[in-house]
């Protein structure tokens, strides 16, 4: 599997089909600009659509077309009020719950960052922070 595939599909649902569609940049600079809202996407690319604007005409209507789907009747139909997970920063999110479980769980720095996949710096700087807040107490 290639760098790009195994990117691909680590990316949460509408996101991870974009980046088979069109590449995992493209879907990463879908999230950015519209990661955590509501969108629609026509079954072919419209001029002044955001997806247009934002991606240029041609890859628009390859992922436009690559996402529609037949309705019953034999029409096209795009995508309708779906929200576009939030990318990279989801991801990001996800790793720093597993290195959180994995150090209450009692694994090393090291351990927690290859299970994670973040950097062991990282896994020290969730430590020492969660040192600061063991210090000041809990409120609950």
């Amino acid at each position: 599997m290639s760098d790009d595939q195994s990117y691909t599909t680590s990316l949460p649902g509408l996101l991870g089909d974009i980046a088979e569609i069109a590449g995992v940049d493209v879907a990463y600079q879908i999230a950015s600009s519209h990661g955590g809202t509501r969108v629609s996407i026509p079954p072919q690319a419209v001029d002044g659509h955001w997806l247009t604007e934002l991606v240029g005409f041609a890859t628009a209507d390859q992922i436009c077309r690559g996402l529609a789907t037949l309705d019953p009747d034999g029409r096209l139909r795009g995508v309708s009020n779906e929200i576009i997970p939030r990318g990279p920063a989801s991801l990001l999110a996800n790793a720093r719950r597993q290195a959180a479980r994995e150090l209450q769980a009692g694994a090393s720095a090291r351990e927690a960052a290859r299970r994670s996949g973040l950097h062991e710096r990282t896994i020290w700087r969730m430590k020492a922070g969660q040192r600061d807040d063991d210090a000041q107490g809990s409120l609950f």
